[in-house]
């Protein structure tokens, strides 16, 4: 009796152990599985891109004077038109009104010339005056008549230098620097520029694929292709626009095509000489088998991914990847919608080895992540 309770007791504390037992009593390997789904997925071609401003433009003094305002801050969004310097107008003013009151004289007179002019052609014909005097009276309206014109111009390039006295911004955007202050003296076509202004809503990423790439991308791009950037790898948040520039060569020295692409960008995500993950989408493959990547190991016989059998076992299975679409893999053989497929264990595991499932791991919240 004593022998009985003994022999309980010992099964009872090597409990787990034996039902971690298969059926030839090897050890359970604990391993994490997923289902391998059919869903719709998108063919993509990852880059490495670079954002840039969809405009730059250095914004210059056209005229020579004392900076007497700055209209906004160093790195405030400016609309088209705003004003940003004003530079000392009162020079310029007054060349304005002078020159304004030389074209009223020389108007005066032009018009008295003509008058003049006009008499004489009267009188000559009735041999009051000779036809030289007539001449002469001709050539002098004429003359007034030019001199107008030229006060006209000189009036238009003294009213052109006010109101550029005024400097507005000539695009909307994001103002870098500020380069000049309040009392500096600014140079008309200065080298340096008072400021740059950047467009970045919207704002272009540009990105180099593979030449081989290029015949996909052409036959694709009438469907107007969508990008989609993130500033890293890891980050998951993306930014979406369309493909608006292919290049029409390609680089020999690397063997890439230059592409860019167009973003909103409303709420700033993307800043000019950010280093970008960028993803060209060509098309969506409607009934893809996918797998979560960690799924796939690489052996000396190629690609492969463990199987669970309805016995409990493990079975290796060779697989054909079709190619890698973010954090899954798409399987073109060797697996179907459905297989229990084991994601993490794997390195413990050998064909036909007993498996314990310890937890599951979901390929579709796994596509939706990276989307």
């Amino acid at each position: 009796m004593k022998a009985m309770t003994a022999a309980v007791t010992l099964c009872l504390l090597f409990a787990p152990g034996c039902s971690r037992k298969g059926a030839g009593g090897a050890a359970r390997v604990p391993v994490t599985v997923a289902r391998a789904e059919q869903r719709a997925v998108p063919f993509e071609i990852p880059a490495t891109g670079t954002a840039e401003p969809r405009q730059t433009v250095s914004v210059q003094s056209q005229v020579t004077g004392v900076l007497t305002q700055v209209a906004f801050r160093e790195g405030d969004d400016v609309a088209a038109g705003q004003l940003l310097f004003q530079i000392d107008a009162r020079p310029f003013q007054a060349a304005f009104e002078q020159a304004q009151a030389m074209l009223a004289r020389d108007q005066a007179q032009a018009q008295n010339a003509a008058l003049d002019a006009q008499r004489y052609a009267e009188l000559v014909k009735q041999d009051y005056v000779t036809k030289s005097d007539y001449e002469a009276k001709r050539a002098a309206a004429e003359a007034l008549q030019a001199a107008v014109r030229a006060d006209s111009a000189a009036v238009a390039n003294a009213q052109l230098n006010l109101e550029w006295a005024r400097i507005r911004a000539p695009i909307a955007g994001r103002t870098g620097r500020l380069l000049v202050r309040e009392g500096n003296l600014v140079r008309a076509n200065a080298p340096d520029p008072l400021v740059i202004i950047n467009q970045i809503h919207p704002i272009l990423v540009r990105f180099a694929v593979p030449e081989r790439s290029l015949p996909d991308i052409q036959r694709y791009r009438r469907n107007r292709l969508p990008v989609l950037a993130s500033p890293s790898k890891e980050d998951t948040a993306f930014a979406s626009g369309l493909l608006t520039f292919v290049d029409n060569s390609v680089d020999t020295s690397t063997g890439t095509v230059l592409l860019k692409a167009e973003f909103a960008n409303q709420e700033g995500v993307l800043w000019p000489g950010e280093f970008l993950s960028v993803r060209l989408q060509l098309y969506i493959e409607e009934k893809a088998v996918v797998v979560p990547a960690q799924a796939v190991m690489t052996g000396q016989q190629g690609t492969y991914v463990f199987v669970l059998n309805q016995d409990g076992t493990a079975r290796s299975q060779p697989v054909t990847v079709e190619r890698a679409a973010g954090s899954y893999a798409v399987i073109a053989q060797g697996v179907a919608a459905g297989d229990a497929v084991v994601t993490d264990g794997q390195l413990r595991l050998v064909s036909g080895a007993p498996v314990e499932v310890k937890g599951t791991a979901d390929p579709a919240r796994e596509v939706e992540g990276d989307k």
